[in-house]
């Protein structure tokens, strides 16, 4: 199969391989580097829903066309994760597959993904409260703010199960940028195989557990201590983990089972 590709890209079967060694690799970082490059991750997903909620604050706008173009500038958050080096806890769902494999143990992947998503929360949360500090969602009078208000509203009030799937078909598509990212051979390549899926997750609306860790944060901060008066509903940490345990649960399996999962039955369960 590799042939077919040739020098352009790697083969979906050595993307495989590569995923599994990338896999072994993690779960072997120190815990500091895994920490701090996991707090690096919670940050530039952060910077990709800034860049998304700028977008969806100008009313000028059509709904399709302020979903899709956010996609487009959401997508800055996984680049700046895959390009400049992060770890990112939807992406390391792709784990599963050296875990199916026999490669890393159930105790290594645990681990793994709770240090990953705890340090991913501590960059979201981070940003979310330096992004306040600098005034950023006053601009385009309050309409900022306002916006993250209303998107956290959304998401802190969906049933359970609304989220779960949303959750499931977001890291779908988050796990196959990733994916295709590693097909790649430049920058130019990981750029354009991440920005289609992830665009499209966010013009659909799929929910992404990191960038919930960075949106509800922020919308709750601009409620409590901003300048807007938009009248409505107040969002509080009950909704917040409403919202978060069910699309981490998503993402979990989105990422695990219908990514990883299948993809070590096609091209690696022969060879465990």
């Amino acid at each position: 199969m590799s042939e077919i590709f040739g020098s352009d890209a790697f083969s979906p079967k050595e993307i495989a391989q590569r995923v599994n060694d990338v896999g072994v690799a993690k779960v072997g970082f120190p815990f500091l580097s895994l920490l701090m490059l996991g707090m690096l991750a919670g940050a530039f997903i952060g910077l990709g829903a800034l860049y998304f909620v700028l977008i969806k604050s100008d009313a000028s706008l059509g709904f399709a066309i302020s979903q899709v173009l956010g996609g487009v500038a959401f997508s800055l958050g996984l680049i700046l994760v895959i390009v400049a080096g992060a770890e990112l806890f939807t992406g390391n769902n792709l784990l599963a597959m050296a875990w199916a494999e026999g490669k890393i143990s159930t105790a290594q992947i645990l681990k793994n993904w709770f240090v990953v998503c705890f340090a991913n929360f501590i960059g979201a949360a981070g940003l979310a409260v330096l992004v306040f500090l600098s005034g950023h969602i006053d601009m385009n009078q309050g309409a900022i703010a306002e916006q993250y208000i209303k998107i956290a509203l959304i998401k802190s009030n969906l049933p359970f199960w609304s989220a779960f799937f949303k959750g499931v078909l977001c890291n779908v598509l988050v796990c196959m940028a990733v994916w295709m990212a590693f097909a790649g051979r430049s920058v130019t390549d990981k750029v354009m195989a991440i920005v289609f899926p992830i665009s499209a997750f966010v013009a659909a609306g799929f929910e992404h557990c990191i960038a919930n860790m960075y949106i509800i944060p922020l919308a709750m901060l601009a409620q409590t201590f901003g300048n807007t008066d938009l009248a409505v509903a107040a969002i509080t940490w009950s909704g917040f983990f409403s919202n978060l345990v069910p699309v981490i649960m998503g993402n979990l399996v989105g990422g695990s089972v219908f990514v990883a999962f299948v993809y070590h039955i096609i091209y690696r369960r022969n060879q465990s």
